[in-house]
């Protein structure tokens, strides 16, 4: 069974509430839920919260919802509660609560992977087209070996085109976003839960590179979709313009 999990929680610094923010006229997390549920592979979709007001916005449009602890260092932790109320899940998605455009296809794209057996963990990148984001420290970057498993992260812009002036680095190499986008077989995910921060973990505060440090293979698939998050109130006044749009 593949089980796709959104955590939400409601007490975001940059954002409190967020999960409820209405866009066009519905909430986020029911924006989200319903993107998610189109997706042609999931069996089964569950928002984790720790807080009652999402809890029970999500039961009143009728989607799945479980309770969890509210003192979970990481979005992945959450995941991992949740999912052990599933017992038959294989192959576990985590998908943001803060993704409301999220096509349903790259959920496909990413289960796609774990046709290879070997693959443990896998997420999406999209090549990086505006300078902007290849400097933003906000837009994680991904490089990764000819297999498409992942040799690091950074919000630092790699790699670092020594001869390059900087603002013609995109025009010299492809650089990748990181979408925020994971899925885990399931043995993989509570071992996940266990492991302890890293060196460089702390440096970038990127969860992804303990997986690395502790080597675990992170297999990454191109999409040709990008991802339009919402982190903060202004990403919500855009993401109106762009769902107006």
């Amino acid at each position: 069974m593949i089980l796709a999990v959104i955590p939400a929680r409601y007490a975001s610094t940059r954002f409190p509430g967020k999960p409820l923010a209405v866009l066009g006229g519905r909430t986020m997390i029911s924006r989200v839920y319903e993107q998610v549920l189109s997706s042609s592979l999931v069996d089964q979709v569950v928002v984790a919260t720790d807080d009652q007001r999402i809890f029970d916005h999500v039961q009143s449009f009728g989607g799945e919802v479980v309770m969890t602890r509210d003192d979970h260092p990481s979005g992945t932790d959450r995941v991992a509660e949740a999912a052990a109320h599933y017992p038959s899940a294989e192959i576990v998605i985590n998908v943001q609560g803060d993704e409301p455009f999220i096509d349903p296809r790259q959920i496909d794209q990413l289960i796609k992977c774990f046709e290879t057996p070997s693959v443990e963990i896998a997420t999406l990148a999209h090549r990086i087209e505006e300078e902007r984001s290849l400097l933003s420290p906000n837009v994680v970057k991904v490089v990764f070996d000819k297999a498409g498993r992942a040799l690091y992260f950074s919000r630092h812009g790699i790699p670092y085109l020594r001869d390059v002036p900087v603002g013609q680095w995109l025009r010299a190499q492809k650089h990748y976003q990181h979408l925020g986008l994971y899925a885990y077989r399931v043995k993989v995910l509570a071992q996940l839960a266990t492991m302890e921060k890293t060196d460089l973990e702390n440096a970038e505060s990127l969860e992804q590179l303990r997986w690395l440090e502790n080597g675990l293979n992170v297999q990454v698939s191109v999409t040709d979709m990008p991802a339009f998050g919402i982190d903060t109130p202004a990403d919500l006044l855009a993401a109106e313009l762009r769902f107006n749009e």
